[in-house]
């Protein structure tokens, strides 16, 4: 006797009661198209997060259910879209001198190396804290006339924006010390009261520009004398983490660092980078590094 197939439950909504009709189905081909896209390996647990980010787009698309967007996103829409499916699904949780060891790391680093022209990679930019907090570092360590370049890269275009613009509540500032404020910041009068913009001599130290991770090859050429790359391998799978990570070794200067999240840990990828101190790792073999 035939079995009877097991009923599929994939295709039923979610919750009747939300806006937009969104299915389990929905949600794992977001997962795929995510991961495909950018890599980003999303678990389980993020269904509702999903339709949450997802929501505004349907809504500005005139659209009632997840599957039309994803079919549009399959078969009809164009980069710009695209581009915002992956923005909206992008984390940028970021703050000025986030972990702030790694930056007491930074500036002795830098200033051991004081003279070299030194350029600086900081591939997770989002919307430009990380990267000012490296250039804040950096004049302080070498004077302001720190001859350091800063890369700063993101996939998401729309945090790169306000990366580039610089400017910032006052929240977003208020544990810096005054002494920082006063040197590197512009406070906002007027119709810009509340806010701060970063001054232009820090500014012109970075170059934002945006790179995908999974892209093959990097607009990005070195070498790096340091590289962050902080709170980005978590949300990839551990054989995207290895090929992201040893692509960095031909970038980097013999004597670089490489600086990760807290969460994160390389020994997955130990022939390529040694642990140099928390969360801070040096290459395994810098003698077999060769920057062209």
């Amino acid at each position: 006797m035939a079995l009877k197939n097991a009923r599929d439950d994939s295709d039923v909504p979610i919750d009747a009661s939300r806006e937009f009709e969104y299915t389990q189905a929905d949600f794992e081909l977001v997962r795929k198209l995510i991961y495909k896209r950018a890599g980003i390996s999303l678990a389980p647990v993020k269904i509702d997060m999903v339709y949450s980010r997802l929501a505004r787009r349907l809504r500005a698309l005139g659209m009632s259910r997840f599957k039309d967007y994803l079919t549009y996103l399959e078969t009809g829409a164009g980069e710009s879209e695209w581009e915002s499916f992956t923005n909206a699904l992008t984390t940028n949780l970021t703050s000025f001198f986030r972990e702030e060891h790694h930056f007491k790391v930074l500036a002795e680093h830098l200033a051991a190396r004081r003279g070299r022209r030194l350029s600086i990679w900081c591939c997770a930019a989002s919307t430009g804290e990380e990267p000012y907090s490296i250039a804040m570092t950096a004049i302080e360590a070498l004077g302001a006339n720190a001859q350091v370049s800063i890369l700063a890269t993101d996939l998401d275009t729309q945090v790169l924006e306000k990366g580039r613009a610089g400017v910032y509540p006052v929240e977003r500032v208020d544990r810096m010390s005054p002494e920082r404020l006063r040197r590197f910041f512009m406070r906002g009068t007027g119709a810009q009261e509340g806010y701060v913009r970063v001054r232009p001599e820090l500014q012109s130290m970075i170059t934002f520009q945006q790179v995908n991770l999974l892209a093959n090859p990097w607009a990005v050429r070195g070498p790096f004398d340091a590289v962050f790359c902080r709170n980005v391998m978590i949300y990839f799978d551990k054989p995207t983490q290895a090929g992201i990570l040893r692509r960095f070794v031909p970038l980097m200067a013999p004597d670089s660092l490489l600086f990760v999240g807290h969460s994160e840990s390389l020994f997955h990828v130990a022939d390529a980078f040694k642990l140099r101190g928390k969360t801070v790792y040096e290459l395994a073999r810098p003698e077999s590094v060769h920057v062209a």
